[in-house]
Formats: structure tokens, C-alpha cells, sequence
């Protein structure tokens, strides 16, 4: 019933229609329009990128991981930079593979941002990866926590809060060596809160530089290019008690 004065509706009875052709009868010059796109997105979306040797996993973003270190070890190798600090949260997928599709890949990178390189000490470096180890990240408080690239060695003491070994290529930091550090714009953004570090520091050890204006690219570009990549935990990360 319909108040005419309230022009509102006060009653009314709900019943079940049958989603048939006499009920819903089709549409077809919608329907040839929505396949039309969905031709096109399929295509796009569809494609192959690569087929890893297996799947790959990401289950915690406070732990190294199989397709955080893949992710980190492309931009490294792609970018000719000493360590990629990859964003643990930047990976959105807890597991991608064996075959990798374009939908899959832009599902589990959907942010895409520039890349840096910061020119830093080893002083500073390992004051970066001290910072983003600190007890917050690893009692549930928000934080920024990293998957490392290939050549790093960490082990954190959390009983001691102190390093029990931090090296690169089998060798420990250079106190005042010049490291080439990657990080996604993000990141860069939020330097001193995220790893302890300002702009004006690194820029004393030399120039900063966009590497890349789309990681998600590299990313894209390495994947495509290497078929059959694996990646196991190997101990670049090692949190201990």
C-alpha cells in the first residue's frame, strides 16, 4: 500500500521469480556488449607470464619468504644494485604459481611505483635493517618489514635485540663502504620512520636515482625472460629468540 500523502511505500510482500527466460529473458544486445569487453579483458588478463618450477609462497610478511626473496633478487639482479629492500606488504598474494598468469601477477603486485637507489655506509645500512627488526614488528604492532636479496646473511638476536651476523656476499658490512640500496617509493617516502635513516644522509654519500619508474615492469619483464624460477628458504633472514 502507498501512502499518497508520504509518497512513501508502508507494506509489501516479498516473493520468489525464477531466473528463467520467461521471467529474465535475455538481453542479447547487452550480452554481445559485455563479451565484447570481456573478450578484451580476457586477453589481457588471460596471457601467460611465466611458469615457475613450483609454487612459490608468502605466507607472513615478517619472515623471509620463497617469492619475496624472487621478487627482491629481480630488481637486484634487473636494477645492478647491491641489496633490494623489497616491502614484505607490497606482495599481496600468499602464493603464486606454478603457472603464472597476467590476472595472478597483477593480483599478487597491484601497486606500482618508481625505484631508488640510496647510497649508504655500511653503518647506516645496518642501522636500516636493525630498525625494521625492532620488537614491534614481531608482536603484532604495524610496522615495515623487508624481504632481502640474494648475498644477505642476517641473524637477529630478539632476546639481545642485537646481530649475532649480518654480512653480504660472505662478508661483513664495511662500516664506511658505499652500498647501493634499492627502495620502492614508498618506502623512500618514509625513510626515517621506516628504517631510521634521512634523505640528507643518504644524499652525503652521493647522488639518488630513480632506477625505474614501474617495479611492477622490471618485475614483469625478469619473470618473462627467466622461465622456471625457484627460490627455497635459504637463511637470509634468520629471527631467533
Amino acid at each position: 500500500m502507498v501512502d499518497t500523502d508520504l509518497n512513501a511505500v508502508d507494506t509489501y510482500t516479498w516473493s520468489t521469480v525464477p531466473i528463467d527466460e520467461t521471467h529474465c529473458p535475455r538481453d542479447e544486445s547487452l550480452e554481445n556488449f559485455i563479451m565484447h569487453y570481456k573478450d578484451l579483458t580476457d586477453k589481457k588478463y588471460g596471457r601467460l607470464v611465466t611458469r615457475f618450477a613450483r609454487k612459490l609462497e608468502h605466507p607472513s610478511r615478517i619472515q623471509e619468504t620463497p617469492l619475496g626473496s624472487l621478487v627482491a633478487d629481480a630488481l637486484q639482479e634487473s636494477l645492478g644494485i647491491d641489496v633490494m629492500l623489497m616491502g614484505s606488504g607490497a606482495i599481496r598474494s600468499y602464493n603464486l604459481g606454478p603457472v603464472v598468469l597476467y590476472s595472478d601477477f597483477t593480483e599478487c603486485f597491484p601497486y606500482d611505483e618508481a625505484v631508488y637507489m640510496l647510497p649508504v655506509t655500511g653503518e647506516q645500512l645496518t642501522r636500516m635493517i636493525k630498525r625494521f627488526l625492532r620488537e614491534e614488528a614481531f608482536t603484532g604492532e604495524h610496522t615495515e618489514f623487508y624481504q632481502l636479496s640474494q648475498g644477505m646473511h642476517v641473524v637477529w638476536s630478539r632476546s639481545g635485540q642485537c646481530f649475532k651476523e649480518l654480512t653480504l656476499d660472505g662478508k661483513p658490512l664495511g662500516a664506511q663502504q658505499i652500498y647501493k640500496i634499492g627502495l620502492c617509493k614508498y618506502h623512500y617516502s618514509s625513510l626515517k620512520p621506516f628504517l631510521d635513516i634521512t634523505l640528507e644522509e643518504a644524499e652525503a654519500n652521493g647522488r639518488v636515482r630513480v632506477l625505474a619508474t614501474s617495479y611492477r615492469d622490471v618485475i614483469e619483464e625478469y619473470f618473462m625472460t627467466h622461465q622456471h624460477l625457484k627460490r627455497e628458504i635459504e637463511g637470509r633472514l634468520i629471527i631467533e629468540d
